[in-house]
């Protein structure tokens, strides 16, 4: 019976992934930063940078995966992204309005502050978003320790 064939000897995989997880990075930021404009945004585009980083685990391994996105910047950046859009929502209230009323980030055009604030929280949205995606799937690649006997 032929044994099967780990993912990171397959060549043609290796080849393509690392065409192709660069793409899905740049990608990402696309519709990270233009979701106000149209569909997309912090949710879809953290979801997109997840993909990219676990398709990069899938063909090089958890371990290298771990070296490009340590699980200690992985847990900093749930934080990060929970933080960025809290404070946005504080800012605006600290400055007049209410939680998240970003026309209050700019008083003296409040279209800009709007734009300003958008921003922000779709960022916050997509740190979170990819953070989270990537801390689940290190969750699920964790080898259970041989059991002693």
């Amino acid at each position: 019976m032929k044994q099967p064939r780990l993912l990171r000897e397959e060549v043609i995989l290796r080849v393509v992934s690392k065409a192709l997880v660069p793409l899905i990075l740049l990608f990402a930021l696309y519709v990270q930063f233009h979701g106000d404009f149209g569909p997309g945004g912090g949710f879809q585009a953290g979801v997109i940078f997840a993909a990219g980083m676990i398709l990069y685990g899938l063909i090089f391994g958890l371990a290298n995966l771990q070296r490009v996105w340590p699980p200690r910047r992985v847990e900093l950046g749930i934080g990060l992204g929970v933080m960025l859009y809290a404070g946005v929502g504080v800012a605006t209230m600290v400055r007049g309005g209410r939680f998240l009323a970003y026309g209050a980030l700019d008083p003296h055009h409040p279209v800009h502050g709007q734009h300003l604030g958008i921003l922000l929280v779709e960022l916050g949205v997509g740190i979170t978003v990819a953070s989270t995606l990537i801390a689940i799937f290190y969750a699920l690649g964790r080898v259970p320790p041989e059991p002693r006997g």
